[in-house]
């Protein structure tokens, strides 16, 4: 008889058991018995087979569970619904009569896998200064057959138990059901690189044919340690530091759990856990600043330093200090500093426009318009935000030049013209005849025309000379405001070196004198014609050849843009479209006989032209 040494299975399923014979005669009887061996040693039958009938044995546990198969020589005792107590021997016995008997016998091995490992780590934390192995963290496994085995690991490395060092202690426990359950703590001398480790167990056990293992989730534990490292920094603001800033430094340590700290300037201390904030800090707060730890277990001190500059500009000092008078032709030479921690970069500004650069402006031979307020600006570099200013404001005295010489008790159109940058911003332009702008009292005077243009703003206005006048012309918006003045000397004469004439303004009087006299001529030959009754005329047209109307000297002219089509029309001398009160609209002018000559002005977003003819 012949068979296996061990048959495995898992519990619950079913098992076959195979048992092999032979005889060297033929038998007059073949008997098969299969007996199981207890605990004790004892052997039950559980199952009988002869030539004529196969029963299992009633009273033992695989009454109902097992059955047998197979042919002459060839025997499987099969076994259902397997559990772990049927783990013993089972025994073949083949009984042939005369032909003889003979057994044998197979170990039945009964696997059920663990449930999964569940590990917890110690939640108070270990510290590296423990003389002994601290517990580290423990893992359960659970019903489990046969019995698993449970081994740690740090980092995937296996840790093998080490006097002083690493120590396994493990519970096994039998349940009544015959499982296993395990309990495994690890103990463990910490340093200070474990901060960052992760432990995990892993059980292994056996299954038919080979043997599987299962890990734990890993985990880290907290460690503590002194601290040994301390780090000082400026938190905020970012970049330089300059007066009036708030500061705010932290300090770090290398240590856990973080340790007090102190902060230290000049021997005083400063106790405000990692954090100092030093509010409106002057030049006085520079210097080196200490964070200190004290490791209370331990009595460990260590030390972090950094070195705090707190950046500065004075204000500035300006040369002359209040205003200055220069006379017509006179130099000056003015000069704007101040102190700083850091270099500085000065320019001169007037009217928003830079003039200078550098600490010293120097003004050569002084004219009116050297005159007004010069700002200088000092910058730190490369603090931009670190700014100061100063002024100087240049007066000139001297006799004014006469802009334009107007007779007496004429009046006198003016036009101002705003550029405006940047586009889309509005403005207001008025011009009146004295400083007080935007109410002018001082003399009447009339604003024919304000409007904006698609660059920035015109404005036209006419005043009687009774004296001599300085009229202002100011602009504004929200970006800022600009002036000028003109200055218009009367006289009872209207020489030419007392008028402006513009580019192109030659050009003009030529076309106008050339259109006067085609004028007259047209005149004169329509008038002989009618006269002679070669020109009929109705009753419309007489009325307007005839019409009397004031101010019948004036001559408007239009004048069209070069760019559409060049062309003068003048209307009549007595036409009745003369804008009133010489009214200067987009381009229009008006030429008058001034007793001592004329006048002709022309008015648009461009130019304005001058001419007196005596």
């Amino acid at each position: 008889v012949t068979m296996s040494d061990t048959v495995e299975v898992f519990v619950g399923e079913t098992v076959e058991i195979p048992c092999h014979y032979s005889f060297s005669e033929d038998p007059s009887m073949v008997m098969i018995q299969w007996f199981v061996v207890s605990n004790g040693g004892n052997r039950e039958r559980i199952f009988y087979s002869d030539d004529s009938m196969r029963i299992a044995d009633n009273g033992t546990d695989f009454t109902a569970r097992i059955s047998m198969s197979g042919t002459l020589g060839n025997l499987v005792l099969s076994v259902e619904d397997v559990r772990l107590r049927d783990e013993r021997e089972f025994i073949c016995q083949v009984n042939g009569m005369s032909a003889g008997n003979a057994e044998s016998k197979t170990q039945l091995k009964v696997f059920d896998p663990p449930e999964d490992p569940v590990i917890e780590g110690t939640h108070s934390g270990v510290s590296v200064t423990s003389d002994q192995p601290s517990l580290i963290a423990s893992c359960e496994v659970r019903k489990g057959y046969p019995r698993p085995n449970v081994t740690w690991y740090r980092d995937n490395t296996l840790l093998d138990p080490k006097p002083n060092l690493i120590s396994v202690v493990t519970l096994v426990t039998r349940e009544s059901s015959g499982f296993y359950s395990i309990e495994s703590k690890l103990h463990y001398k910490v340093a200070k690189v474990d901060k960052d480790a992760h432990f995990h167990c892993r059980v292994s056990y056996s299954v038919p044919g080979a043997v599987e293992a299962a890990d734990s989730k890993p985990i880290n534990v907290t460690v503590y340690y002194p601290t040994t490292v301390v780090e000082i920094w400026k938190e905020s603001p970012e970049g330089l530091v300059k007066e009036g800033d708030t500061v705010v430094i932290r300090c770090r340590g290398d240590g856990n759990p973080p340790p007090i700290f102190s902060f230290n300037r000049n021997c005083v201390n400063h106790f405000d856990q990692d954090l100092l904030i030093l509010k409106g800090v002057t030049r006085t707060d520079s210097g080196a600043y200490q964070c200190r730890s004290l490791d209370l277990d331990t009595d460990e001190e260590a030390m972090g330093e950094m070195q705090l500059d707190v950046h500065y500009l004075d204000p500035v000092k300006v040369i002359p200090k209040e205003s200055e008078v220069l006379s017509k032709g006179e130099s000056l030479t003015a000069t704007c500093s101040a102190k700083s921690s850091l270099e500085t970069a000065t320019v001169w500004l007037k009217d928003g426009r830079q003039v200078g650069e550098g600490p010293m402006l120097l003004l050569e031979d002084a004219t009116f318009d050297t005159a007004g307020d010069y700002i200088c600006v000092v910058t730190a570099r490369p603090q931009a935000e670190l700014q100061v200013t100063g002024l100087v404001h240049i007066i000139v005295q001297g006799e004014l030049p006469a802009a334009c010489v107007r007779r007496v008790h004429l009046s006198v159109s003016l036009l101002c013209t705003q550029m405006l940058l940047p586009r889309g911003v509005s403005v207001c332009v008025r011009v009146c005849p004295c400083a007080s702008v935007p109410v002018c009292s001082c003399q009447k005077w009339h604003e024919v025309l304000n409007r904006a243009t698609a660059n920035g703003a015109v404005s036209v206005a006419t005043i009687k000379v009774t004296a001599d006048i300085t009229a202002f012309c100011n602009a504004t918006n929200q970006m800022g405001a600009d002036g000028k003045s003109f200055r218009i000397k009367a006289s009872k004469s209207c020489p030419l070196s007392g008028w402006r004439e513009t580019k192109g303004s030659g050009v003009i009087i030529v076309v106008i004198i050339v259109c006067i006299l085609l004028l007259a001529i047209l005149g004169s030959v329509l008038y002989f014609l009618y006269k002679k009754g070669k020109i009929p005329c109705g009753r419309s047209g007489k009325q307007d050849i005839t019409k009397e109307k004031a101010s019948k000297g004036d001559i408007v002219v239009e004048m069209k843009s070069e760019k559409t089509e060049d062309a003068v029309l003048l209307k009549g001398i007595n036409g009745e479209k003369r804008p009133s009160n010489d009214q200067v609209i987009g381009g229009v002018g008006v030429l008058r006989p001034t007793g001592m000559g004329c006048e002709f002005r022309v008015a648009d977003a461009q130019q304005v032209y001058y001419m007196c003819v005596h």
